[in-house]
């Protein structure tokens, strides 16, 4: 996975990162834990300005998160998505009840605090949009959580160097690893989803 990474911020730049961390909100095997810091590496290497990546990275971030679809659908619809479709969505109604507990608990900071901890910052945009976040207020809180979150990756590359080479011998295996391991656990949704009582 890295070397494709690699191969492709090479040809296509700026324009690569961005498109590789909009599809990390899509496609999340795809993990900015890998992309950011290949990015970086490259930028120590001479090829790219390392504000740029990080630039680059966060417009890919907030570009790619799914707010907008989120506020059109709503809630009453995902709920009626989750009826017909739960277990492969591996989601029921009251699951969204409880995300939307815990969203009004926690509040509109749960969204800069979710980019740093893997598989929520792909997921913390659907809440936002569901549940009343503005757009505006989302637009700022991601990119700043992002920018940050990106910013400590690139970073990581940056400044590791020619030591990032060493590195890179275990980014690739991690990379397969976790999108095994996001199957799996998706594999372990479908087959132990339970429905709402309701609608049991």
């Amino acid at each position: 996975m890295t070397e494709w990474i690699t191969t492709i911020v090479e040809q296509m730049g700026y324009w690569a990162i961005a498109l590789l961390m909009l599809l990390e909100n899509v496609f999340p095997p795809i993990p900015s834990e890998v992309i950011m810091p290949l990015a970086g590496y490259t930028a120590a290497d001479g090829g790219l300005n390392i504000m740029l990546v990080i630039i680059s990275g966060t417009i890919g971030t907030v570009t790619g998160a799914a707010w907008w679809l989120a506020s059109k659908c709503g809630e009453r619809r995902l709920k009626e998505l989750a009826d017909r479709h739960g277990r492969w969505l591996t989601l029921s109604a009251s699951d969204i009840d409880h995300i939307d507990d815990g969203f009004d608990r926690h509040g509109s900071w749960a969204i800069p605090v979710a980019h740093i901890i893997p598989g929520l910052r792909t997921l913390i945009s659907i809440p936002a949009g569901l549940f009343g976040t503005s757009f505006p207020q989302f637009l700022i809180l991601t990119t700043l959580g992002s920018a940050v979150w990106n910013s400590i990756l690139a970073a990581a590359g940056y400044f590791l160097g020619q030591q990032f080479s060493a590195v890179d011998r275990y980014l690739g295996p991690a990379g397969l690893v976790i999108m095994a391991a996001v199957l799996l656990y998706y594999l372990y949704r479908v087959i132990t989803f339970k429905p709402s009582a309701e609608n049991a």
